[in-house]
């Protein structure tokens, strides 16, 4: 199973003090990575590192300060993954929401990601080679109510990895998106917990009738980004116990 190893690959993971970042650099770790966790939280970053190890370390930064991101990057040098898992939730009705809720969210979830890759991308045009990993959602792909900013961002997503892919692609860099479904984070607890009707709508339409762990994502996080995902390319890849498939 040698190749779905990445012993001695540097990997950057946005978000990756908690939930889905943090499942997905569990993984990485436990398959030979050097990672590196970016997040505002510096305590829960410091956390992370704790439970991840010697091959872990992490950077306090919000990725929304853009003007910053080009210092950053070239604080942490050259890496082989970069996984955009960044982001923020946003539950509210269409007509509520401000436009300075709206743009957050799609500073967080769209622009720092573009900024992120562009960044980290040259020093992988450089070597020949890199996998760039960007989260998008469910709600890309299905109407949800209430998450009108969110569905937005993560909607873009495919746009950016299609011209991404167009662009990159040719210099040996690969371009998958995973869109995770419903999985058991803070993030979804924060949605779900005072709304149990929403919780049991949720749950009623995944076929396999239950709630993803954050280790899931790492998993098809680290096929794509593996020798084992080597000519894979431009995926969308919904990873949701099949609720894209089922009424």
């Amino acid at each position: 199973m040698n190749a779905f190893r990445i012993d001695g690959q540097r990997a950057v993971i946005t978000g990756g003090g908690s939930g889905l970042g943090l499942g997905i650099a569990k993984i990485f770790v436990e398959a030979g990575a050097e990672v590196i966790i970016i997040g505002r939280n510096e305590d829960k970053l410091r956390e992370a590192q704790h439970q991840l190890g010697d091959k872990c370390s992490y950077r306090a930064f919000d990725v929304t300060k853009l003007n910053d991101i080009p210092a950053l990057v070239q604080e942490i040098g050259t890496i082989d993954i970069l996984v955009n898992c960044a982001g923020v939730h946003l539950k509210k009705w269409a007509l509520d929401v401000t436009d300075d809720e709206f743009l957050n969210v799609l500073n967080v979830h769209v622009m720092s990601v573009f900024a992120l890759s562009r960044e980290f991308a040259k020093g992988m045009v450089q070597r020949g080679k890199g996998s760039i990993i960007l989260i998008s959602s469910m709600t890309a792909i299905m109407g949800m109510e209430q998450v009108v900013a969110y569905t937005t961002a993560k909607s873009a997503i495919l746009g950016l990895q299609r011209s991404l892919v167009a662009d990159l692609s040719p210099k040996g860099i690969r371009v998958n998106t995973i869109a995770p479904g419903w999985i058991d984070t803070p993030m979804f607890h924060k949605a779900t917990d005072n709304d149990p009707q929403r919780k049991a709508n949720i749950l009623r339409r995944i076929p396999m009738k239950t709630f993803g762990q954050p280790e899931d994502i790492g998993y098809a996080a680290l096929y794509l980004s593996s020798p084992a995902g080597s000519y894979v390319d431009g995926v969308f890849l919904p990873v949701d116990a099949g609720a894209s498939e089922a009424f």
